[in-house]
């Protein structure tokens, strides 16, 4: 299998705490991955490396055709890379409708002088047309996004990412708070997207990581403990006996 992004002996301590030890594992370029693991198993501290929210204390992160390491590089840079993140409160801009929220997060040059003299194209409209399509989301285009439930929140992040075509989408706990419906159509939009992109999911609750049906990444103390698919990782002891034996399953 090739390879879109491969962390490699990555390592980081908090006064003294050992967030992340000696990590590594790959991701293909289209792909659905969850990464799964107890509170402090290093989910989020992963996530935050990757994006240049923190600086390892070692290791590499290898990303994409030209091989590259992510180390070092600021959040935009990061971001201009292919790499989209949704974090697990949706943050949308609540005053503007669902077209807007679109619109301004079209992949688009966003120096000042190219943002002022901005006019959406024919093939803008259309492009957030599709996104609406994908989200599922047409028929409130024109609602105030402050207006939507939770759900349809949390899907017209993951539009406005996917609205920026990113090569790897980040998608921290897109479960929490979602009725049974709105969990359905999230792994439905989530399976799509990773039709043509790698995706990466962060994810506590069981039944949903089962529904995305993918290979899924355990992690425990900062290191990967188990990988494999869903079947395979719950009937592993030491799966059993640091995270799913504590009521997590």
């Amino acid at each position: 299998m090739s390879t879109l992004m491969e962390v490699q002996g990555i390592s980081v301590s908090f006064d003294g705490f050992r967030a992340i030890n000696d990590l590594s594992f790959a991701i293909g370029p289209a792909e659905l991955r969850a990464i799964i693991g107890p509170n402090g198993a290093g989910k989020t501290t992963f996530m935050d490396i990757v994006t240049g929210k923190t600086k390892p204390d070692a290791g590499a992160v290898i990303w994409g055709d030209r091989n590259i390491d992510l180390i070092g590089m600021d959040e935009a840079r990061i971001a201009r890379e292919g790499i989209g993140r949704k974090f697990q409160k949706p943050t949308v801009f609540e005053d503007q409708s669902v077209a807007e929220n679109f619109m301004l997060a079209l992949a688009k040059p966003r120096d000042w002088w190219s943002v002022l003299r901005f006019a959406p194209s024919q093939d803008d409209h259309a492009r957030v047309a599709e996104l609406a399509e994908e989200t599922g989301l047409t028929d409130v285009l024109d609602a105030r996004a402050g207006s939507l439930s939770h759900g349809q929140k949390q899907w017209l992040e993951i539009g406005m990412l996917l609205a920026q075509d990113p090569q790897l989408l980040l998608v921290d706990e897109p479960a929490a708070g979602m009725t049974v419906e709105e969990r359905a159509h999230t792994t439905d939009l989530l399976k799509r997207a990773a039709r043509t992109r790698a995706v990466v999911v962060v994810e506590h609750d069981m039944d949903f990581v089962r529904r995305l049906d993918c290979r899924v990444t355990v992690l425990h103390e900062g290191a990967v403990l188990a990988e494999g698919s869903l079947d395979h990782v719950v009937k592993d002891p030491q799966v059993v006996a640091v995270y799913l034996g504590r009521g997590h399953a």
